[in-house]
C-alpha cells in the first residue's frame, strides 16, 4: 500500500481536477431524482452507457414510483434485460418504488437511512443520490474511486469504508462537493485499470504509484 499523499500535494490534486473540469456531471442519464435513484441502483456492476442505453426508452414514459409499479416487474425486465443481474435489479426497482409510495409520498427522501433502507440501495448509491440529487458532499466509493484512492496515495485504504472515512478527511472542503466525480471520472479514463495513462495524466508528478506507464 502507498504512503499516503501529502496534504499540500492532495490540495494541488484537486485544484488541478478542478482546473481541467469545473463542472463535472455524472455520466448517467436520468429526469428527476426518482429516475436518478433507479438508474444508480441498475448501474452496479453494470456502465453507465449500458445503463443508459437501457432506459433511454423507458424513462420517458416511466418517471415516478407509481408508474414504475403499474409497469411492473415483467414489463421493467424486458427494457433492462441487457444489463447484468437484470432479473434482481428488476425486483429491487419495483419494491423500492412500492416502498416509496408507501413510505414517502412518492418522494425520494433527502435521508441516507431512509434511503439505504430501500431494497437495492446500498451506502455507495445512497451517497451517490445525495451527492447528485441534494447537493451532500459525500463520496461514493466505486472500484475507480477505491483504485485511484490506492494507487495515488490519496486515501490509501483495505475496503470502500475506509476509503471513503479517509478521502472525507483528506479532501479539501471546498473541492468536496465534485471530489466525488472528479476521480471517478479520472479512474475511468485515465487511471485505468489494466494500463493507466500516466503520460497524459495531469497529476502523475503527484501520484505515488511506481509502476506508471510511459509513451511507448
Amino acid at each position: 500500500m502507498p504512503i499516503q499523499m501529502k496534504k499540500a500535494d492532495i490540495e494541488e490534486f484537486f485544484r488541478r481536477l478542478c482546473q481541467a473540469l469545473p463542472e463535472p456531471k455524472t455520466e448517467l442519464e436520468y429526469r428527476n431524482t426518482y429516475t436518478l435513484l433507479v438508474a444508480v441502483v441498475l448501474s452496479a456492476q453494470a456502465t453507465d452507457a449500458g445503463v443508459n442505453k437501457a432506459t433511454k426508452e423507458l424513462f420517458k414514459t416511466v418517471d415516478t414510483p407509481r408508474k414504475m409499479v403499474k409497469l411492473g416487474e415483467a414489463g421493467l425486465t424486458q427494457h433492462i434485460k441487457t444489463i447484468g443481474l437484470y432479473r434482481n435489479k428488476a425486483k429491487n426497482v419495483i419494491a423500492l418504488s412500492r416502498l416509496l409510495i408507501e413510505r414517502h409520498g412518492g418522494e425520494v427522501p433527502h435521508d441516507r437511512a431512509a434511503l439505504e433502507a430501500l431494497p437495492g440501495v446500498g451506502r455507495k448509491t445512497a451517497n451517490v443520490v445525495l451527492n447528485v440529487a441534494f447537493g451532500e458532499p459525500t463520496i461514493a466509493v466505486d472500484t475507480h474511486i477505491f483504485r485511484v484512492a490506492n494507487r495515488t496515495g490519496l486515501a490509501p485504504g483495505k475496503d470502500v469504508v475506509e476509503v471513503e472515512k479517509k478521502l472525507e478527511k483528506a479532501v479539501p472542503p471546498e473541492y468536496r462537493q465534485h471530489a466525488h466525480h472528479w476521480l471517478i471520472l479520472h479512474g475511468r479514463y485515465v487511471c485505468k485499470a489494466r494500463k493507466p495513462d500516466c503520460p497524459a495524466c495531469p497529476v502523475s508528478d503527484l501520484c505515488r504509484f511506481k509502476a506508471k506507464t510511459v509513451v511507448s
